[in-house]
């Protein structure tokens, strides 16, 4: 079991619940990979990477990528990213430049804030005047490489099948986020095809002063947006109802497309927002507790078609 100092109330939270039933994924192949490992340039900012698969299950062929939120650790994750490998995916969780807080934008008179801060932190173009990350700290470079990483130093783990021609089989991988990390996945989402984009309480990209959601959410999507899903918490301190028309522009949706869900009762139905009213101390981290793997479940097979 590893010792980390982690960030705020939800890794808090989360932690506690891992260790609490940590021994249910004692299968589960965990690597810990510091980002320098797989290009120098690339600095450490909250610790190692993680990546994980269970090698006694039979393989789902798809790659989950899940991106943190604000100050938040990829080993804060594991909980989560267990149940994934459990379930016969490969999962990975990145370390990358998460300490500036989306709603960072929210009060800009610019309505392209939240876009360049996007562009800034998934590609490095310095474009953002809210926080500056270069090339080789962007999250793409650093997915990339982690997966060229993996593929030579794990090569019976199975992941030269989510690389191809040197970068990702973006195909093959469900790309998830929580908080911050949300628009990041949707981001990444409009630029590839993924498989699926997942989005745990976000994202944030609503423009108070403008009062409405900002348009970069609204650009043309290499995925459909029928592949994007959310989930949210009807108390969440981050404003649910700006969450969901946020969801609503990604999914090009003229009304909102909500469900109410709860702790292990199957979710059936057509609805891509998903919204819980647990009541918890930690409702922006409620998304992620693992009592809502019926809901992760749904978001997985929802619209196979």
């Amino acid at each position: 079991m590893r010792t980390h100092i982690l960030f705020g109330n939800i890794s808090i939270a989360l932690m506690v619940l891992f260790l609490g039933s940590a021994s249910l994924y004692a299968r589960v192949k965990v690597l810990d990979i510091e980002p320098g490992l797989t290009d120098p340039a690339i600095e450490s900012v909250h610790g190692p990477n993680i990546a994980l698969y269970d090698p006694q299950v039979p393989s789902r062929h798809r790659l989950y990528l899940f991106i943190t939120g604000t100050g938040g650790s990829a080993a804060g994750s594991q909980r989560m990213d267990s149940i994934f490998a459990t379930w016969g995916y490969h999962a990975i969780s990145i370390d990358y430049e998460d300490n500036v807080i989306a709603v960072a934008c929210a009060h800009s008179l610019d309505s392209t804030s939240f876009g360049r801060y996007r562009d800034a932190i998934v590609t490095g173009a310095p474009v953002s005047d809210k926080i500056k990350v270069d090339t080789a700290n962007s999250i793409l470079n650093r997915f990339q490489k982690l997966l060229v990483y993996l593929v030579k130093h794990d090569p019976k783990g199975g992941w030269s099948q989510f690389v191809k021609n040197g970068e990702p089989a973006w195909s093959r991988i469900i790309v998830a986020g929580h908080s911050q990390g949300t628009g990041h996945a949707a981001y990444i989402g409009k630029m590839f095809r993924v498989d699926r984009v997942f989005m745990f309480s976000g994202p944030q990209d609503y423009m108070d002063n403008l009062h409405r959601p900002a348009p970069w959410q609204a650009m043309k999507s290499a995925t459909p947006p029928s592949r994007f899903f959310a989930f949210l918490s009807m108390k969440d301190p981050f404003n649910v109802h700006h969450q969901i028309a946020n969801c609503m522009m990604l999914m090009d949706l003229s009304k909102p497309d909500t469900m109410i869900v709860q702790p292990g009762v199957p979710v059936h139905g057509e609805s891509h927002i998903l919204i819980n009213d647990l009541p918890t101390k930690w409702p922006h981290a409620a998304t992620m507790f693992p009592q809502f793997e019926n809901v992760w479940e749904y978001m997985l097979t929802a619209d196979d078609k």
